[in-house]
């Protein structure tokens, strides 16, 4: 007799990534993310320092901006703020910030020494960076929290490359009530689409539609649905 589970029992282990949930190669067996998510995260965190460098000469040159030879102190007219979140991303509590926090996790984990404060958000980062990439694959292979940190740092990376680049945030738009069946009725729930995106979730039942033909699959549904309830209506 063995405690092994029976192979209609075993559950093939995934990537611990929130937005990837591949399954493991054989050859990542042991590891908690995948080793894609690794590579791209590792290319996101080396693309940190520049993106800070160019956000925060972004902020010191915005318009309205106070610049040296500008107004003078006696001006009783104030300078037009410059974009709120950019400065939130380089000062205190902004992207050094975050990436501190991942760090310290991980030295917590490692039974190592926090590391001592390390000045301005500008002078922090790029240790920051580092420590973060050279111990990524350890995260990967051996933190059981490191997907939700794989997935911070690609919002963060996200949001830097976005200001960056001048990219408005894609809005989004209600497409009506989602038609999944659900017990001896629908879901109902408020579906929204984003702009920027075809996917289309839904927060109550979690149904999803991705491609044009769930697209128009899911149209139809909501069709039948508003006709059923004009024909109980009637």
């Amino acid at each position: 007799m063995h405690d092994h589970p029976t192979e209609d029992e075993y559950s093939w282990p995934t990537c611990v990534t929130p937005r990837c949930g591949r399954q493991l190669w054989v050859a990542e067996a042991g590891r908690w993310a995948c080793r894609p998510c690794e590579d791209a995260t590792l290319q996101r965190i080396r693309e940190l320092p520049a993106l800070f460098a160019q956000l925060d000469t972004t902020a010191a040159l915005m318009r309205g901006a106070r610049r040296p030879g500008g107004a003078t102190s006696g001006s009783k007219t104030p300078p037009i703020p410059p974009r709120l979140e950019v400065l939130a991303l380089v000062g205190p509590g902004g992207i050094a910030a975050r990436l501190q926090a991942i760090e310290d996790s991980w030295r917590q984990v490692l039974g190592w020494t926090v590391a001592p404060w390390r000045g301005s958000p500008k002078q922090a980062v790029p240790h920051l960076v580092e420590f973060l990439g050279n111990n990524l694959l350890w995260a990967c292979s051996s933190y059981e929290s490191v997907g939700q940190d794989i997935d911070d740092l690609r919002k963060l990376h996200t949001e830097c490359a976005a200001l960056a680049s001048g990219e408005k945030r894609p809005g989004r738009v209600q497409i009506g009530a989602c038609p999944t069946v659900v017990g001896d009725g629908w879901c109902g729930t408020q579906l929204t689409a984003s702009t920027g995106s075809h996917r289309v979730h839904c927060g109550g039942c979690g149904a999803r539609w991705e491609t044009l033909g769930e697209w128009r699959e899911l149209r139809a549904a909501q069709e039948r649905v508003l006709a059923e309830a004009a024909g109980v209506a009637a």
